[in-house]
């Protein structure tokens, strides 16, 4: 098993930027690429980011160019550092572990943190 935790959310105007963290304990962290995905109010789930062990990285279009996904192998933790943040980037945001690459599959997920963008 896999634990999750994400931090780092909140309400945020349009323009501006956060750092989402996600804390990971349980089985080897190595083992995982790690990844962001956000689900709307009322729209299905969507994948951000993901990131390997080592530091492959692959973004879905609509962040591309104003997020940047790391990870802190030796702390455990990911990292997704969102700028010039959109309206339209208001969701729950989740961190999850992945077995494979580069299909990023959601084996382990997080309790979600609220990204709010207000206009």
């Amino acid at each position: 098993q896999v634990q999750l935790v994400e931090s780092g959310g909140g309400l945020v105007q349009a323009g501006g930027s956060l750092r989402l963290s996600c804390a990971a304990s349980g089985r080897t962290f190595s083992s995982y690429a790690m990844g962001w995905f956000r689900q709307a109010s009322g729209k299905e789930p969507e994948f951000v980011a993901a990131i390997t062990w080592s530091g492959r990285r692959a973004y879905a279009d609509s962040v591309k160019g104003r997020s940047t996904i790391s990870r802190d192998n030796a702390n455990n933790t990911v990292y997704l550092q969102m700028n010039s943040l959109k309206p339209e980037d208001t969701a729950a945001y989740y961190c999850a572990a992945s077995r494979t690459w580069p299909e990023f599959q959601y084996h382990y997920r997080g309790q979600g943190t609220q990204v709010t963008v207000s206009s």
